[in-house]
């Protein structure tokens, strides 16, 4: 478990994107936290509920922890950010930052074609892509061929949510996969 002092300097690291062609969904988070961005592994603080939400949603086999991030390409899925910098809180980044985002994340699914996008966090997908009027579940935008989804934020901040309404809404995106 890292110190205050670790989780500090860990602010602006950038972990790498688990990505490869093709996949059936990228899920894309905001940014990394710092308890991610020290371990270099995604939604890896204690307490996010993306690894549970991802199994219960019907993703997964089992919950995966953060530390096996790599075997979602196995299963089609793949994890990313809109901001690659890590910061204590989602709110720390600017609105530029997230625009900036919102065009690297397209040009990063049209190189990689996901069939399906999935950003994890209404407000910054309205930030990122312009989009105000965004609400959770399926967008009518398309990114080259790419579906897009959003979903509610997983973080542990995010009270409006519990696990099992998290689940559900990762549910209703994995039947939408399974129906297309």
């Amino acid at each position: 478990m890292p110190t205050r002092a670790e989780l500090l300097t860990a602010a602006g690291r950038t972990i790498p994107d688990v990505l490869a062609p093709c996949l059936d969904v990228l899920f894309c988070g905001i940014n990394p936290g710092l308890w991610s961005a020290w371990s270099g592994h995604h939604f890896a603080r204690p307490g996010n509920r993306f690894w549970p939400a991802l199994h219960r949603g019907g993703f997964t086999p089992r919950q995966f922890r953060p530390t096996e991030q790599d075997e979602l390409l196995a299963l089609g899925l793949g994890v990313t950010n809109v901001v690659d910098r890590g910061s204590a809180r989602a709110d720390e980044l600017t609105a530029a930052e997230l625009r900036t985002g919102g065009v690297a994340l397209a040009a990063k699914v049209i190189r990689y074609a996901p069939r399906w996008l999935a950003v994890l966090g209404v407000t910054a997908y309205r930030d990122a892509f312009d989009e105000p009027k965004a609400s959770i579940g399926r967008q009518e935008r398309t990114i080259g061929t790419t579906r897009v989804w959003v979903l509610p934020n997983p973080s542990g901040l995010n009270a409006h949510y519990t696990l099992d309404a998290l689940a559900s809404e990762f549910g209703s995106l994995r039947e939408a996969t399974m129906a297309e």
